[in-house]
């Protein structure tokens, strides 16, 4: 009876250190146990094996790993790509050869033989198109087009040359130093893809995250639904209560059950499981990216948000700071000449501290939903009217 409880801490413990891993540097974590895994499987744990592998190989193998690092982190490679087909690959011919064999089923149609094998080709028709699609890239002959296609706030994008490229570089476009150019609406770099996503083919990027979602979502309800369809049929329920007198309540019947199905289907349980976590981390991708979307915002832009708003913040608490002060001067040199307010004067007096400005996120190229949709779909550089436009 101990079984169900050790699968259920693994997996609790892996959906911990996969959930710290991915999103513990999302806003809603910051300040939680979540971001402190997060720091420490990011930067603390590699720091730890950095110091260990000098102190007992010596300088030469720390700079291999650096090596390593350096060629895996800051340069373009296929490694990510080659551990997602592999991933793919692996979980589909697993699900094949243990699952298929009860497919049709109680709950199950035969359909979902050949449903499976078309959401796993759409799902790679997809990585391929965002992978090696063109993201945007501004050059010397497109780069006029772009700049009057996205206007500068003149908050987070004023007009500037890039340092590298020696072009105008575009409102919202940035200098990608692991792919070596300037991408027009830059959102991030991908390592999966081993591409950058930006105008052209965040659309491809987006449909990704979506369709792998529910691909995720659709393997473990089936596995799901294959599992109930064979308790049915094997009629589990029914010997538990009338041949061994268990209870007929889940309290009852869940630990026997389960014992159960891990010792005869110990696969589609991991498995379901897999993919179960897997869809909710995809969940969380997708809704992010689908607010970006929504509101014509890239995650370049977010992170400079957020270090505009900490600036104007700290900006605003100085001058407040530097009110007070004045006023505090002033208020002592007046007071030094009349005579003291009553002390239930003073208790009732409102404080004459100046309130902060609150700091506005402007942003221009929100223009609803429908149109910043639209602008995902069909970026702005593949309507007609961008090679008309030219820069002023």
């Amino acid at each position: 009876m101990e079984v169900p409880w050790l699968l259920l801490v693994h997996g609790s413990v892996s959906a911990l250190v996969v959930v710290s891993f991915l999103c513990g540097q999302w806003p809603i974590f910051e300040g939680t146990f979540i971001q402190s895994i997060n720091h420490f499987l990011t930067f603390g744990a590699y720091h730890y094996l950095l110091r260990f592998v000098q102190s007992v190989c010596g300088t030469g193998a720390r700079d291999l790993v650096l090596g390593v690092e350096g060629y895996c982190c800051d340069r373009p490679n296929p490694i990510l790509q080659v551990f997602y087909v592999a991933i793919i690959g692996v979980t589909y011919f697993i699900i094949v050869q243990t699952s298929f064999q009860y497919i049709p089923g109680y709950y199950v149609s035969g359909l979902h033989r050949y449903l499976s094998v078309v959401a796993v080709s759409v799902g790679a028709i997809l990585f391929v198109l965002t992978s090696f699609s063109d993201p945007g890239t501004v050059t010397a002959e497109n780069v006029s087009q772009y700049v009057s296609s996205y206007p500068y706030d003149n908050i987070i994008f004023v007009e500037k040359e890039c340092s590298t490229c020696k072009i105008t570089r575009p409102a919202r476009a940035k200098h990608c130093r692991i792919c070596d150019k300037c991408v027009a609406r830059f959102d991030h770099h991908c390592g999966w893809m081993n591409n950058c996503i930006g105008e052209k083919n965040i659309r491809y990027f987006v449909a990704f995250l979506v369709w792998h979602f529910l691909i995720c979502l659709y393997g473990a309800l089936i596995l799901g639904f294959i599992l109930a369809g064979e308790i049915k049929e094997r009629k589990i329920i029914y010997i538990l209560t009338v041949y061994y007198g268990i209870d007929n309540s889940f309290s009852g019947l869940f630990p026997h059950v389960a014992q159960w199905l891990l010792a005869v289907h110990n696969t589609q349980i991991l498995l379901s499981v897999f993919l179960a976590i897997l869809a909710l981390l995809l969940g969380g991708f997708c809704a992010y990216h689908a607010h970006l979307c929504l509101t014509n915002t890239t995650t370049n832009e977010t992170f400079k948000w957020q270090d505009y708003i900490m600036w104007m913040k700290k900006e605003n608490e100085a001058k407040a700071d530097a009110a007070t002060l004045r006023s505090s001067i002033g208020s002592a040199n007046s007071d030094a000449q009349k005579a003291p307010p009553s002390k239930w004067r003073t208790f009732f007096m409102r404080s004459r501290t100046p309130s902060m400005e609150p700091v506005v996120r402007n942003n221009i190229y929100d223009r609803g939903m429908i149109t910043n949709l639209c602008e995902v779909v069909v970026p702005l550089s593949e309507r007609k009217a961008f090679s008309r436009m030219k820069s002023d």
